[in-house]
C-alpha cells in the first residue's frame, strides 16, 4: 500500500475564457485510507483527481503517489472517472480487463484474475454479457471491477454512483464499503453526497466554490462496517452537521 499527497496544488485553465480552478491546494490521504472530497460544482474536485492521475500537470504544486511524483506521469493509480466509459463492442469481461491490458498484464492473465473477481464484485454469470445488457448498478460494478484488476496500489474513483438512483446508490455505497474492507487500498473519492462521504470514508475534505480551496478536513471516527441504518445514528448526525456547516460557510 502506498499514501497519496497532493500539496498545494493550484491550476488556472487558459483559452477564451480564463478560469482559476485550483488554488493552495494540499490534501493526503495514508496508506489504506479512504479519503473522500466534497464540494460545490465546479470547486475542482475532478481537477485534483486528474493532476493524481497524471493527466493534469498543474500550474503550481506537486502530487506523489507514495515517495514518487506524479506530476505528468500516469499509470502510478488507478483511476475511474464519472462516467463508466465501458466499450459496447467488447462483453464484460472483456471490459474488465481493459486497465490491466493497458497496464502490461498479459491478456490470460487478466481474465484469470477478472473471473474470479466476478462473483465479489456481484457480477456472476454476466461474463459474456454485453455492456447494453446491463443495469446501471451492475455497469457500475464492472467499471469498479475493471478499476480494481489495475495493478495500482491507489484508487481514484470520481463520483462513481452520481447518475444512479438513490436505492441503487445506498446498495452500491454498501457493496464497496464491504470490498474496501477486504482489499484496503488506498482510495480519494470524489463526490457530491455528504452523507456517502461519511458512509465510506476515514477523512473527509471540504472545499471552496471556485477557485477550489480546502475550507476544511473533518477526521470520521465512526466504527465499520457502517451500515444502511448508520445514517441515523447521534454521531453520524452531528458529523453530517459539521460537513453541512463546513460547506455553508464556504460559499460566498
Amino acid at each position: 500500500m502506498e499514501g497519496v499527497s497532493l500539496r498545494n496544488i493550484s491550476h488556472t485553465f487558459r483559452g477564451e475564457r480564463t478560469v482559476r480552478a485550483l488554488d493552495d491546494v494540499s490534501v493526503e490521504a495514508a496508506p489504506g485510507a479512504f479519503v473522500s472530497i466534497v464540494g460545490p460544482s465546479g470547486c475542482g474536485k475532478s481537477t485534483l483527481l486528474r493532476v493524481l492521475a497524471g493527466l493534469l500537470v498543474p500550474d503550481g504544486g506537486e502530487a506523489f503517489v507514495g515517495e514518487r511524483k506524479a506530476n505528468g506521469q500516469p499509470g502510478l493509480v488507478a483511476y475511474m472517472p464519472q462516467k463508466d466509459l465501458l466499450l459496447p463492442w467488447r462483453r464484460a469481461l472483456g471490459n474488465a480487463t481493459l486497465g490491466a491490458e493497458i497496464a502490461g498484464t498479459p491478456k490470460r492473465q487478466a481474465e484469470r484474475e477478472a473471473l474470479g473477481l466476478f462473483e465479489r464484485f456481484g457480477l456472476a454469470t454476466f461474463e459474456r454479457a454485453w455492456p447494453s445488457q446491463l443495469s446501471g448498478g451492475m455497469r457500475q460494478r464492472l467499471a469498479l471491477l475493471r478499476t480494481f484488476l489495475i495493478p495500482a496500489p491507489t484508487l481514484m474513483l470520481d463520483e462513481p454512483f452520481g447518475a444512479l438512483d438513490a436505492i441503487t446508490r445506498r446498495e452500491m455505497q454498501a457493496w464497496l464499503q464491504e470490498v474496501w474492507l477486504r482489499d484496503r487500498r488506498t482510495v480519494l473519492f470524489v463526490t457530491h453526497d455528504v452523507e456517502e462521504a461519511l458512509v465510506l470514508s476515514d477523512a473527509v475534505y471540504v472545499m471552496t466554490p471556485r477557485p477550489g480551496r480546502i475550507a476544511a478536513r473533518v477526521p470520521v471516527p465512526l466504527p465499520r462496517p457502517r451500515p444502511p441504518a448508520a445514517v441515523t445514528e447521534p454521531g453520524f448526525v452531528a458529523l453530517k452537521a459539521e460537513l453541512l456547516a463546513r460547506l455553508d460557510s464556504s460559499l460566498p
